[in-house]
């Protein structure tokens, strides 16, 4: 069964009557640009055909009741009840179940974005086949599919940007996780064959060709299997060292800063917090470098760039693991153009950019070097550029 069948089924499983519609929204794969969106700097992400479905109808009532394929039971709220509910302190457990607290956020946030909007209960059944914990962004793709049909159920009429905003602070403010927008605008923004630019600061996007499919080149997706989640310390910390690092620069983000405050930043900080901004510095410069290798020169030029950022990951913002590693390794060492770990970090997903013909070749060779290593075997699978939210049925 599909993720869309699932989702109309468990909607009338839960309800006795066919949805409204079905609306849905993409994963994403950040191509690079890791931790600079909330420094206000630049991302190259491109969502991928893995989606999440959101199943839904009015009710006559004024609750709202979410049900996913991976939970259990179903949760379900007064709309009244939203501003008791949230906000959730960062780094803090909601006070329902995490999973149900990116839906019923999302509604929350949507209410305050829309205050003239006739907001009515509604009931909204989930299912999706983004991996969940992979750092594809299975959150945004959650609060996209449900952004895009209470757009058009409640008719706020909000434009993509603002959806995304209205995602983000579901995930910061619901879900308490300090996360930046890059997830939900690429979600919200995607299209074939294009990864999108976003100036994380002003929100200007521009839509970049890939070329991937004219060079016969594919993204082959290492999920390594150790799940991550952005609610936890690792990524608040993180975060607080580059506001650290801003506030001993005089500057209002590390976006602000370029390559040459690097010898100030190394001379007013300690080393693990100018490591932190030395990532952040470095990576918004490979994000330019990026988009202009691609329009210059073509996405065979960028290979050294995805090598670079994957190195100061691991060692200046120190979020990459074994696992992932290993997978940007074995895929560098069999002929991948390039190779780097995605997402937020502590687990995740690794993502290689190789020729078509050398995917199974590829795969089978990361997976043998997790099964000689004694890891858990890599869900290893390709990607491609894809459109944003939609309406299926």
């Amino acid at each position: 069964m599909s993720a869309l069948e699932a989702a109309r089924s468990l909607f009338t499983g839960l309800t006795g009557r066919e949805p409204d519609g079905v609306w849905s929204a993409p994963g994403r794969v950040n191509l690079i640009g890791e931790h600079t969106d909330y420094n206000e700097g630049f991302v190259l992400p491109f969502a991928i055909p893995h989606r999440t479905f959101a199943a839904a109808a009015l009710r006559d009532d004024d609750r709202v009741r979410v049900a996913s394929t991976f939970a259990e039971e179903p949760v379900e709220v007064d709309l009244a009840q939203l501003d008791a509910l949230f906000p959730t302190p960062v780094g803090s457990a909601p006070s329902v179940p995490e999973w149900s607290a990116y839906a019923l956020g999302v509604a929350w946030a949507l209410r305050a974005a829309a205050p003239g909007a006739t907001a009515r209960g509604v009931d909204i059944a989930i299912a999706s086949d983004v991996p969940v914990g992979a750092g594809l962004s299975s959150s945004a793709a959650i609060e996209g599919a449900v952004a895009s049909a209470l757009d058009e159920l409640w008719s706020t009429r909000l434009d993509p940007v603002a959806l995304a905003q209205i995602g983000r602070r579901a995930e910061n403010e619901a879900v308490g996780a300090p996360t930046g927008i890059m997830d939900q605008m690429s979600s919200m923004l995607g299209r074939a064959d294009a990864a999108t630019f976003i100036d994380c600061r002003t929100l200007a996007t521009e839509s970049v060709p890939t070329g991937f499919t004219a060079e016969g080149l594919e993204v082959l997706v290492i999920d390594t299997q150790v799940k991550h989640s952005h609610s936890t310390g690792g990524y608040r910390e993180r975060r607080e060292a580059c506001e650290r690092g801003a506030a001993l620069l005089g500057i209002r983000s590390l976006r602000d800063a370029t390559e040459a405050d690097l010898p100030r930043a190394a001379a007013l900080m300690d080393d693990v917090t100018f490591r932190r901004v030395r990532h952040v510095v470095t990576e918004n410069q490979r994000v330019l470098d990026t988009v202009r290798a691609l329009a210059e020169r073509g996405p065979r030029a960028i290979g050294d760039l995805l090598v670079a950022s994957h190195a100061s990951m691991r060692d200046d913002f120190e979020i990459s693991v074994a696992e992932l590693d290993l997978a940007v390794e074995t895929a560098l060492a069999q002929g991948a153009v390039g190779a780097r770990m995605t997402g937020g970090g502590f687990g995740g997903a690794a993502i290689a950019l190789v020729a078509r013909d050398d995917v199974e070749r590829m795969s089978d060779a990361v997976t043998r070097a997790f099964a000689d290593a004694g890891y858990a075997a890599p869900h290893v699978f390709t990607v491609h550029p894809s459109e944003g939210p939609r309406r299926d049925a």
